[in-house]
């Protein structure tokens, strides 16, 4: 809990869940993505998986390409300010202590947060 309360200080954008499934959705599954690829695999509608993308688009995370052969269809694309972000991301939970139960104990690290 302490990494999600840090990250939550660093000032770093606040994505929703939504927000978050999507992005994590289209950097860990193989493409191609298509708005209603997503939608389907998030069980949303297309305007939920649209509104979340442009979030996500105007933070620079993911960016849209229209289906030369299929003009209806969009792609959804990776961008390196996605990358760049869900490093940054997976840093800040990486760090924080093993959740309980796990068998892991937060030891010094729970000490290093407080």
């Amino acid at each position: 809990m302490t990494a999600l309360v840090d990250y939550v200080r660093s000032g770093e954008p606040d994505l929703t869940n939504r927000q978050m499934a999507l992005l994590l959705l289209v950097y860990l599954k193989p493409g191609p993505h298509t708005v209603r690829g997503l939608a389907r695999a998030l069980n949303v509608s297309k305007p939920v998986v649209t509104r979340a993308l442009n979030r996500l688009g105007a933070l620079g995370y993911l960016r849209r390409q229209r289906d030369d052969s299929d003009k209806r269809n969009i792609f959804v694309a990776r961008t390196t300010e996605g990358a760049d972000f869900l490093e940054e991301f997976g840093q800040f939970i990486g760090d924080g202590p093993a959740p309980a139960g796990t068998g892991s104990g937060s030891g010094g690290r729970a000490a290093a947060h407080a």
